[in-house]
């Protein structure tokens, strides 16, 4: 099932001219009304007319969130103020927001680009789609209500919070599709299991998840938890907001939307770009972007691109479901760990409740790693030398898999704090 069938399942030549087309107009756009651009032009000995081929986007140099925040807010701006029709804004940890403006056609681009995503996700015409977040600065509840509305679909825009209300809108509504962070999904079906609710008994069948790196693993738990086919979505607020790759029916990677947005994998160190195989960071151009439009913007997520054709007939390059973020990763005795990674190994094991977190601590400037769990509260409340084994169990895979030694400590369950938005898994406490 396509959205735009002519579109998703271009040639591949055909594909590329488009990409070079659109990527020459946009370094001419840029040049012309950036003055950020105009400026990283002329450092670097540019001009837009030194790219002839897809390649040659590699003589320019990234942008990070940095600049971003640097040209807070308007700084990026390559329209004049009247053209902005939308501002959202993502938090930073510098005090200072990302500011993403959109003019009308970049809102019509995303609200297109959301058709396509639901499409994907088998979302039709006669879906009720319930949207579980926050509907403020946050691009996903207006990215997906919008997309939703392009095809069709009945929207209830729920917002976040109040478990209650979720699961009697889920239930009274007949909702057959919703979208929420994966870490949320399992916290409302935990919450469902705690009222007497089963939710595999109401009308859904699809859903939607992003927002936050999630394993394999988790995806199992929440498809076992409320009997439907869960779909990985990826999207960054900078770019547009989610919209910029997604699962189609296969779910053997996520579709990026390749005639919007120009995809380069790199290594997080040396910048050096990669043959689809190699794992790295995703690195995006905007290819239509009018508002705020990115030059190799890198995105800090971690992924790699899948290189050979799907099952579902796109043509559009395909990435790997995120493996983590780059400043996500902790560096334990000189090794690099992801949080994805652990979160692979506990999932795993039956025994292991949805929620856990990583601890990192320093002691005599030693790093210790010390992964706090839940367990069923049947294990929990069992004999000692079952917790044991257990404990040992879980020693042994995340060392194994980790490459360094974590310790496991067990949690009554309950005692871990949920979130209703992206979880927080890590507490970093070293003192650098």
């Amino acid at each position: 099932m396509y959205w735009d069938r002519e579109v998703e399942t271009i040639k591949q030549e055909e594909l590329e001219k488009l990409q070079l087309r659109r990527l020459k107009a946009m370094l001419s756009y840029c040049y012309k009304n950036s003055p950020f651009y105009r400026k990283r032009f002329k450092d670097a000995g540019l001009h837009p007319l030194d790219v002839c081929r897809l390649s040659d986007v590699r003589k320019l140099p990234f942008t990070t969130k940095e600049d971003l925040r640097n040209r807070y807010p308007f700084g990026m701006l390559a329209v004049d103020r009247e053209e902005v029709v939308r501002i959202h804004a993502s938090s930073g940890t510098t005090g200072k927001p990302t500011v993403v403006a959109y003019t009308g056609r970049d809102v019509d681009t995303w609200a297109e680009l959301m058709a396509r995503v639901l499409t994907c996700a088998g979302v039709t015409k006669r879906d009720t789609i319930q949207l579980i977040y926050n509907y403020a600065f946050f691009t996903g509840g207006l990215g997906f209500h919008y997309g939703a509305e392009r095809i069709g679909a009945a929207v209830i825009p729920a917002g976040v919070g109040n478990s209650e209300r979720q699961l009697l809108t889920m239930r009274d509504l007949k909702v057959t599709a919703f979208s929420s962070t994966p870490s949320y999904a399992l916290y409302l079906a935990e919450f469902a299991r705690e009222q007497g609710i089963d939710v595999r008994e109401f009308s859904l069948r699809t859903g939607i998840f992003g927002a936050e790196p999630w394993s394999e693993e988790m995806r199992r738990r929440i498809e076992e938890a409320y009997g439907i086919k869960a779909y990985d979505n990826y999207g960054l607020s900078e770019l547009c907001g989610p919209g910029v790759a997604v699962e189609c029916e296969a779910r053997e990677g996520l579709h990026v939307w390749s005639d919007h947005f120009l995809l380069e994998v790199i290594d997080p160190e040396s910048g050096e770009v990669l043959e689809p195989g190699e794992k790295g960071e995703l690195v995006f151009t905007t290819l239509t972007r009018e508002a705020m439009p990115l030059l190799r913007y890198r995105s800090r997520d971690i992924s790699m691109v899948i290189d050979d054709s799907c099952e579902c007939g796109r043509t559009h390059p395909r990435i790997a479901r995120l493996m983590g973020r780059s400043d996500d990763m902790l560096i334990i005795r000189g090794v690099n760990v992801f949080p994805s990674q652990v979160e692979h190994v506990l999932l795993q094991f039956p025994e292991v409740a949805e929620h856990y977190q990583i601890v990192v601590d320093r002691r005599r400037s030693m790093d210790l790693l010390t992964v706090k769990v839940e367990v069923t509260e049947k294990i929990f409340r069992g004999e000692p030398e079952e917790l044991l084994k257990l404990k040992k169990r879980l020693e042994s895979r995340l060392r194994s898999v980790l490459g360094v030694k974590a310790e496991v400590t067990f949690v009554e369950p309950g005692t871990i704090p949920r979130s209703r938005g992206k979880a927080q898994r890590v507490v970093d406490l070293r003192n650098w």
